[in-house]
């Protein structure tokens, strides 16, 4: 069994922008040498936020359901375990039982139309 990982490589592509559709997430699984990867990526128009898939709070998966990453209003992420509460752009903890700590960014970008790692 492969080790977890909390970083991938540069220039990874990941798939077209239109996977996710606008205001959605998406999860991402990346078996990688050193380990097995597990991110989400946040789609707000032609801009993408991509966060490791970790609650700083318990260290658990953010989403019980697969995708299922964000608050009902849809601006914010939400720790489907323990309420916790992110702001997309930078994974702040703005509500709940980690207030001031952050997810750990995924760096990720838009290239000619397909999400990339960065």
């Amino acid at each position: 069994m492969s080790d977890r990982v909390y970083a991938t490589p540069a220039g990874v592509g990941l798939g077209p922008l239109d996977q996710i559709a606008e205001g959605k997430a998406r999860n991402f699984v990346l078996q990688l040498r050193a380990g097995r990867f597990h991110g989400f990526v946040v789609r707000r128009g032609d801009a993408v936020f991509g966060h490791v898939d970790r609650c700083p709070h318990a260290g658990v998966p953010l989403a019980q359901q697969l995708d299922d990453y964000l608050a009902p209003t849809g601006d914010l992420i939400a720790c489907s375990w323990h309420g916790a509460l992110f702001r997309i752009e930078d994974g702040l903890c703005v509500g709940g039982p980690c207030v001031g700590q952050h997810l750990t960014p995924w760096p990720v970008t838009v290239a000619d139309g397909h999400i990339v790692t960065a």
